[in-house]
């Protein structure tokens, strides 16, 4: 019952952050290539609350709380380099790429079971 409530918590998110990027996008503060990266980045800022949740309330054979917040670090990353691509910074978004899943094979390898 708990997981249902969490995904359509996720679906409602997912739509207010859809509708905060065309807004950015209609009051010209993003152009238009740059909604996907946007909602890239947001997304990955709501995958990281719940792998806050996760860890608050781990559930038997679901994924953990570690695997959601390298997935939304990941997704953070993707969308951030995708930004900086797109203002031709692409050495810098390789690097971000990089910082990332090297941060996150650090954080596995020093994490306990």
């Amino acid at each position: 019952m708990a997981e249902s409530r969490r995904q359509l918590l996720s679906i409602g998110v997912f739509l207010v952050i859809i509708v905060v990027a065309i807004l950015l996008v209609a009051v010209n503060v993003i152009g238009w290539a740059l909604i996907i990266p946007l909602i890239l980045v947001l997304s990955g800022c709501w995958t990281l609350v719940l792998a806050g949740m996760r860890a608050s309330n781990p559930q038997k054979y679901e994924r953990g709380a570690f695997s959601t917040m390298g997935l939304g670090l990941l997704m953070i990353a993707v969308g951030g380099a995708w930004y900086l691509f797109a203002v031709n910074l692409a050495l810098y978004s390789l690097a971000l790429i990089l910082l990332v899943l090297g941060a996150l094979a650090i954080a596995a390898a020093l994490r306990r079971k």
